[in-house]
């Protein structure tokens, strides 16, 4: 079969930043959203974004979509506006916090939906690809299962597993593409040992160059596996730093209201968040 040709999202420049948001307001009936967002993803590295509920985070996650507008914000060092929608889903993928489905699709079938991006029709290696990514989350032997009889965390899984194919590359080839993952509470329905998962699985995506912006409201978890974490509050970047500078009592009790004591982990180098009310 033919697949069609389009243009590819060049590689950034050495150094330059995989996304980059500079200044980003937002605003609904006068309302102020988001005001003043500003920071950047490098490849190969994990930004948790955290907040309280209706803090912006997922407004600043569909900006990174261009679902909500496409200023101020730039990916693989060109404004977000200069790309055809399907060259930067070539490249960039987003998992939403909820992805509802009514219609019995086979699982195989969902995560091939990932694959649209890269051609007019469905390729052997394409269904190879879609099986690859479902053994990723777990879910080898679940391709010819009902989507809809499946629990809320495998139906999560599925999802990821469909991301996952959108954003596959040959691990043989010399130059691995930029690439960017947006996820938006990946872990919302996982129980513990499948949030862990997922977060590792992320945590080896950024080995291979990825970059991979999460909005999390777990702490800890945030603490284990981020590079940097970015705490929004009202619309605003109230911290942006190592998990070591921006999780502090002061820093989360400022953005969350909460009380919490901060103490190194007891197995691992990082630091473990408990409620101190």
């Amino acid at each position: 079969m033919r697949r069609l040709v389009r243009k590819t999202v060049s590689l950034p420049p050495p150094g330059a930043p995989l996304v980059e948001v500079a200044d980003l307001n937002y605003s609904v009936s006068g309302r102020e959203l988001l005001r003043n967002i500003t920071f950047r993803l490098t490849d190969g590295e994990l930004l948790a974004v955290l907040g309280r509920n209706g803090a912006g985070k997922s407004t600043l996650l569909r900006h990174l979509t261009g679902e909500l507008g496409k200023e101020g914000v730039q990916m693989f060092g060109q404004p977000l506006r200069e790309y055809a929608a399907v060259d930067l889903a070539r490249r960039r993928a987003a998992l939403p916090q909820q992805t509802p489905l009514t219609f019995a699709y086979e699982v195989l079938d969902v995560v091939l939906l990932g694959r649209i991006p890269h051609g007019r029709r469905e390729t052997p290696e394409d269904r190879e690809i879609a099986r690859a990514a479902l053994a990723r989350v777990g879910l080898a032997g679940f391709e010819h299962r009902n989507i809809l009889t499946l629990s809320g965390g495998e139906q999560q899984r599925v999802h990821l597993a469909r991301v996952l194919a959108q954003l596959w590359a040959d691990p043989a080839a010399p130059e691995q593409p930029a690439r960017v993952l947006l996820l938006d509470e990946p872990t919302s329905s996982l129980d513990l040992a499948h949030q862990h998962a997922t977060l590792r699985l992320a945590r080896e995506l950024c080995t291979q160059g990825v970059g991979v912006i999460a909005v999390l409201h777990d702490l800890n978890l945030a603490a284990q596996y981020a590079d940097q974490v970015l705490i929004v509050a009202g619309g605003r970047v109230t911290a942006l730093g190592t998990p070591e500078a921006v999780l502090t009592p002061a820093i989360i009790e400022e953005a969350f209201g909460h009380r919490v004591a901060v103490t190194p982990h007891p197995c691992l180098n990082c630091p473990l968040i408990v409620s101190a009310q």
